[in-house]
């Protein structure tokens, strides 16, 4: 068996990296019914980052919480396009403006070679905004999607 190494799939984030992003999002979890996801992949067979963001976020299920507060953070790495797709518990409980603050902090972040930092510092604000908009409560509360990275193509 030969070994090509151009076939093989890069790799966006390190190991430590993703166990970062994952710890973050469970940290941001923990004080919220709110449910945050991270898709990765290369690049978005689609015209529109938004309607992929959206593709996504119902093949995963997000629509299904109990309280509509599901969030998804979508990155087509080869693209070079972000997207934020809120249910509408908590879109409707902060607002476009919102998003887009969420998108262009990222963006800065991104411009500096941070782009783990970037995703980072969102994953955390948007679970500040779910724990201050969907706070836990413990009688009633658990996590209702993994909050393992998901990798497309």
């Amino acid at each position: 068996m030969r070994f090509f190494p151009f076939l093989k799939k890069k790799q966006y984030f390190t190991a430590s990296e993703q166990d970062r992003l994952v710890e973050a999002i469970r940290i941001a979890e923990q004080q919220t019914s709110g449910e945050i996801r991270l898709f990765i992949e290369s690049k978005n067979p689609l015209v529109s980052t938004i309607d992929r963001a959206a593709e996504i976020f119902f093949k995963l299920q997000m629509d299904k919480t109990a309280h509509r507060n599901g969030v998804l953070i979508y990155l087509a790495t080869t693209h070079h396009e972000i997207a934020l797709f809120a249910d509408e518990g908590i879109y409707n409980a902060v607002g476009q403006a919102y998003w887009d603050a969420e998108i262009k902090e990222m963006l800065v972040r991104f411009k500096e070679q941070k782009v783990c930092d970037g995703v980072l510092h969102c994953i955390l604000h948007v679970g500040q905004t779910l724990k201050e908009k969907f706070p836990y409560i413990s009688s009633e509360d658990k996590n209702e999607l993994p909050d393992n990275i998901v990798f497309g193509k």
